[in-house]
């Protein structure tokens, strides 16, 4: 009798097979994208939730602030596939776990973070009812989200981390306010680069008048981007340059809400962020995979003339010149030792009183950022001719400027009382005009 040959190809084959499914297990208990009700994540357990691209994590990490405080733990998310760690949202930030013990899980359709003595550290504090199971699920864009579990309602969440940023801003994700319910979404600093709790500088889209960005020092304002011309926000004229890094701007102004965003063109650029640092800068930057670091393409404030009110009322600020404060024609320094010693705060006065029926002719001011209009009168519906009649007839009008810039230019802004905002003035490389009436 003929011996047997084992079928080698076969014991082979079958082995890969087992190791595959082995491995796809595995994958799937430390690397899924859901969290369920009836699933935990813990900080000793060193399982993440992680978008199905691959591209975001969402898990447990720590820092040091002292040898005195020992280390934080915090619940967040970061990159998943660069090689420098980058966090971009942080849950707990301002209520940290003092001890390696943590535990994320669903609580009656909320999200709830609880320390190593069961107390609540952070919770999603829902209050609707919802009948069916809930699942909690980080996206491709890095927005972590809590759904109902029997429907696929992607723009029907229950809770998402894109309502409340912390330092950074993602391609999707939006810096504004819901008018229907006054929800404002912002962007606020880290404490220190080792520290994400709530630092003293904040990002925000102001909606009064005509809505431009503002960054704040504590209630300090340091810097505001010009008011939003159809086209970008006239103290950044840079932002026309974006597309070259595939970075689209979108502006929503509607009744539900205002708000600004970008996206991408190139979805495979996915790593493009807007962050907050602790510096008082923003910076937007790209992650470079050839180089392996971020690479800045914008960053604001850029210069001296940026700064909020650094050359006082009735004066522009321009970099080109010695000194860059610069008075209106018609206006001189208020203070003229003062002014010599680069001390400009108080900025500009009329060389004499302006007699309104008599001068009535308009200084033309191009490439300014407009100043601000928080209580300028906006008219949508007028264009810059009946602006311009419009101005000439009140006593208190002290200039003007088309809303949009757009296709010729359209709509109306006129600023009343004293040059208001006139301190704003930035003589920058961008399409806005701004008129005032001097003698």
């Amino acid at each position: 009798m003929r011996g047997v040959t084992p079928n080698y190809y076969h014991s082979y084959t079958f082995f890969f097979f087992f190791f595959v499914v082995l491995l796809a297990l595995f994958l799937h208990v430390f690397s899924i994208n859901t969290l369920s009700s009836t699933e935990t994540l813990t900080i000793s357990s060193n399982r993440t939730i992680v978008s199905p691209g691959n591209i975001f994590e969402l898990g447990f990490f720590k820092t040091t602030t002292s040898s005195r405080n020992g280390d934080h733990w915090y619940l967040g998310i970061w990159y998943k596939s660069i090689s420098e760690r980058t966090y971009v949202w942080v849950a707990n930030r301002d209520n940290p776990l003092s001890k390696s013990i943590g535990t994320l899980k669903i609580s009656y359709a909320n999200l709830v973070l609880l320390d190593h003595s069961g107390t609540l550290v952070w919770s999603t504090n829902l209050t609707r009812t919802v009948k069916s199971p809930v699942v909690a699920e980080l996206l491709d864009n890095g927005n972590f989200v809590l759904r109902d579990s029997k429907g696929n309602y992607q723009n029907r969440f229950l809770w998402q981390s894109f309502d409340y940023p912390v330092d950074t801003l993602l391609p999707e994700m939006k810096i504004g306010r819901d008018l229907k319910t006054g929800h404002e979404t912002f962007l606020s600093s880290w404490r220190s680069p080792y520290d994400p709790s709530s630092g003293d500088f904040s990002f925000k889209l102001g909606t009064q008048g005509l809505p431009e960005f503002y960054l704040f020092k504590k209630e300090f304002l340091l810097y505001r981007s010009g008011p939003w011309n159809g086209v970008g926000f006239s103290g950044i004229p840079t932002m026309q340059n974006w597309s070259y890094f595939d970075v689209v701007n979108n502006f929503i102004e509607n009744r539900g809400e205002v708000a600004y965003s970008f996206k991408v063109t190139d979805h495979s650029m996915h790593y493009v962020r807007f962050t907050l640092t602790t510096e008082r800068l923003l910076q937007i930057s790209r992650w470079d995979t050839t180089s392996s670091e971020w690479n800045l393409f914008g960053v604001l404030p850029t210069e001296k003339c940026d700064l909020y009110q650094i050359c006082g009322r009735d004066s522009y600020c321009d970099t080109k010149t010695s000194p860059t404060c610069n008075c209106i024609k018609g206006f001189v320094p208020k203070n003229v030792t003062a002014w010599a010693l680069g001390d400009t705060f108080e900025g500009c006065v009329r060389k004499s009183r302006l007699n309104c029926h008599r001068d009535g002719f308009f200084l033309l001011m191009k490439r300014m950022k407009l100043p601000g209009t928080s209580t300028a009168i906006v008219d949508k519906t007028i264009g810059l001719n009946e602006c311009k009649e419009r101005c000439s007839k009140d006593c208190n009008c002290t200039g003007f400027a088309n809303k949009d810039i757009q296709n010729g230019g359209s709509g109306c802004v006129i600023w009343t009382g004293g040059a208001h905002g006139y301190e704003e003035l930035r003589r920058r490389r961008s399409r806005s005009i701004c008129q005032n009436r001097p003698l």
